[in-house]
């Protein structure tokens, strides 16, 4: 196939890139900045500019694009950031994409677990009602601006992504100095689950969403393990052979330092299950965190 990719510098865009590749697809990422090949095509997503041309004929497309939820503390001006830089991606990619003589048969677009928001011990699959907050707001007005392209006959998954682990980017590897020194501890009481995937299961995922016509609407990407950070920080130091500290920062001194993704991103989150894929037949690589860290590291 022929697959458009957003996003394909991330830590998850570059290894679905990657494994596309590998798999004998051609993929063409598009990209902010001046295309070096011609697997690359410019695009503007906050000026509405985009190539139709480079899309037409494509059998897929993949779009990950969108500012890190939890690179940078919540001030303002960043919410506005991240906001803009998803809904303003997504609506300048599916109205080019509705315009197509020859659109493409899937629309897999990015999304996040924390559409559930805090769900304390209960377990949510695919089914359950958006929580509240500011990113349950903002996953609910993503997803509305890629399932618009269904109107125009394109099989929409909005990927419900959870905390992807690799040891080379993302939440994990900002946590290894830490636990490195033996200085890992939970944060806040520690009850709060963590949904979690490792970037192979889910780049697996999104392959064998890719192949799978019957599996429409959004998609929980992510282990059928979720864990409080207790027992994640226990897990982890283990799987480092160092110990873990057993009190860690105390909530106030996180929201000091994140801002509001403390509360919404660290301090809370959802207890969600990977209901459709699981149904559909789809197998985890990595089952447990311990397999997941016995695998990563």
């Amino acid at each position: 196939m022929t697959i458009i990719l957003t996003g394909a510098s991330g830590l998850l865009g570059s290894a679905l890139s990657a494994a596309l590749r590998q798999d004998g697809h051609r993929v063409v990422c598009l990209v902010r900045r001046a295309a070096r090949g011609p697997d690359e095509s410019f695009w503007n997503p906050r000026e509405g500019l985009i190539d139709p041309g480079v899309l037409e004929g494509a059998q897929a497309v993949v779009h990950l694009a969108g500012a890190g939820i939890g690179d940078r503390r919540w001030t303002p001006a960043y919410r506005r950031e991240i906001v803009r830089s998803r809904i303003d991606g997504t609506r300048t990619l599916v109205t080019a994409l509705s315009g197509l003589a020859g659109k493409p048969e899937a629309l897999l677009s990015g999304s996040g677990i924390h559409y559930y928001g805090d769900t304390g011990d209960r377990v949510v699959d695919e089914s359950a009602p958006a929580g509240e907050g500011f990113l349950p707001a903002l996953v609910t007005r993503w997803e509305a601006e890629a399932l618009r392209a269904e109107e125009a006959g394109i099989r929409v998954v909005p990927l419900r992504t959870s905390m992807a682990l690799s040891a080379t980017g993302g939440a994990l590897a900002r946590m290894l100095p830490v636990f490195r020194l033996g200085l890992g501890a939970p944060l806040g009481s520690g009850r709060q689950f963590w949904s979690w995937v490792t970037r192979e299961d889910w780049v697996d995922a999104v392959r064998y969403i890719l192949h799978k016509p019957e599996i429409t609407g959004p998609v929980n990407v992510t282990s059928p393990a979720p864990v409080n950070n207790v027992d994640f920080t226990r897990t982890l130091a283990k799987a480092l052979r160092r110990p873990a500290m057993p009190l860690g920062p105390p909530s106030f001194a996180l929201r000091l330092a994140l801002g509001g993704f403390a509360d919404e991103g660290v301090l809370t989150g959802p207890r969600a299950l990977p209901g459709k894929l699981t149904e559909s037949g789809y197998i985890f690589r990595h089952k447990s965190l311990d397999q997941a860290f016995s695998a990563i590291f």
